[in-house]
């Protein structure tokens, strides 16, 4: 039997499985770096399937090898995420989170079962491949510094060293049963900003004697916009927004001080350097002109996230011999951010997305939402392409990349 045809028929017998371990996973969400039992759980299916692996790596994180003949020859990763966003389901299914305010609403538990019904079809076919697949069942993506970068720390691109790394996501935007790729710059970095204005409070009737912190927060949050407008180039992704300003005064009380919190987003590594110096000189300017002090803090979050250009038009060609052309999308910028930047600043990186609408079914949420869900048949879809794309990028010599 050809190879493509075993990977899907593969796929499609184990689906109703991996729709009960991505079930499993999403009604016993945890949060970042807490995801003990669902590292447990994964390593428990590993062991079942016969996979190599070991976990506890970055706390909660598990690594696996799959390998075929002549081991050596090449090595590619594969990347899922495991953890849950605080966010309470609304959602009335069987399936619903049993973990009060805490819900996978981004998919990662799509992500870690469709990876692990991956492992499993790997491990059938393992005669039929040479080099080593290393799956990574990440912690962490959705809280800094980012379960990536920790399990990078502790040597997951080592020992052995992929050549390059593979992994999905699902995007809302999309139907179950297509996916969509994009070659070079795909999704922001993500800094964080935290500003706290301090004045001088006092009855709001008598502003003469008070230096009022929410009038120059006012007048930061305003200004600080021209450091995209005004000093970036146009042809740069560039986003600043706000989204948090807590004053504790009244009607009739300014308060002493007011903080801000906002994210700085760009798909360029020297903008973000010079745009984070700009909006600090900025705001402490303002503040320092109209009688006030101004206290900034930027925490760098993750990198730009970059596909390697050769690499994933590959893998667009391998899905679309996979699924069809009629199946296969390609992706605008996106200006979200994702850990697995880090890995694509390291090596060859390719993030695809995986499609989960259903319209008529009324599956049309989007990610970080109380009522996100998916449409399971997606699962086959993520199961068996990711396998295929595994596959087929072993057959690459790395002589010729």
């Amino acid at each position: 039997m050809e190879l493509k045809q075993r990977i899907h028929q593969l796929a499609a017998a184990i689906s109703t499985e991996v729709i009960g371990y991505r079930r499993h996973i999403h009604a016993n969400p945890e949060l970042s770096f807490e995801e003990y039992n669902t590292c447990r759980y994964v390593s428990g299916l590993l062991t079942s399937f016969g996979v190599k692996h070991e976990t506890g790596i970055a706390g909660t994180g598990v690594v696996a090898l799959i390998e075929g003949k002549n081991p050596t020859s090449k090595v590619i990763a594969l990347r899922a995420d495991m953890d849950a966003l605080p966010i309470e389901e609304k959602n009335d299914v069987p399936y619903k989170s049993t973990n009060i305010g805490v819900m996978h609403a981004c998919g990662h538990d799509v992500h870690t079962s469709s990876l692990l019904g991956t492992a499993k079809i790997l491990s059938q076919v393992t005669d039929q491949f040479e080099g080593t697949i290393k799956l990574i069942f990440q912690p962490g993506e959705e809280k800094f510094p980012g379960g990536a970068s920790l399990m990078i720390n502790e040597g997951v691109l080592e020992n052995p060293a992929p050549a390059n790394i593979i992994g999905q996501h699902v995007m809302a935007l999309i139907p179950a049963g297509k996916v969509g790729f994009r070659e070079g710059m795909y999704m922001a970095s993500a800094d964080e900003i935290y500003i706290t204005v301090k004045g001088k409070g006092g009855h709001a009737a008598m502003p003469d004697k008070n230096v009022d912190p929410i009038l120059i927060a006012s007048h930061i949050i305003v200004a600080l916009q021209q450091v995209i407008s005004r000093n970036c180039d146009p042809r740069i992704p560039a986003v600043l927004s706000f989204g948090k300003i807590t004053g504790m005064g009244a009607t009739n009380v300014i308060p002493d001080e007011v903080k801000i919190e906002g994210t700085f987003r760009t798909l360029n590594e020297e903008w973000r350097a010079e745009a984070k110096q700009r909006i600090k000189k900025m705001a402490e300017g303002i503040a320092e002109s109209m009688g006030a002090t101004c206290e900034i803090d930027i925490k760098d979050g993750y990198p730009f996230l970059k596909n390697a250009p050769a690499l994933a038009k590959r893998m667009r060609e391998a899905a679309i011999d996979f699924l069809g052309s009629e199946n296969v999308l390609d992706l605008d910028l996106w200006m979200a951010a994702e850990d697995f930047a880090y890995y694509s600043q390291k090596i060859d990186a390719c993030f695809y997305r995986l499609g989960i609408r259903n319209d008529e079914r009324g599956i049309t949420s989007g990610v970080h939402t109380p009522t996100f869900d998916i449409d399971e048949t997606a699962l086959q879809t993520g199961t068996g392409l990711m396998a295929w794309l595994a596959l087929e990028e072993l057959k690459v010599n790395n002589a010729n990349l």
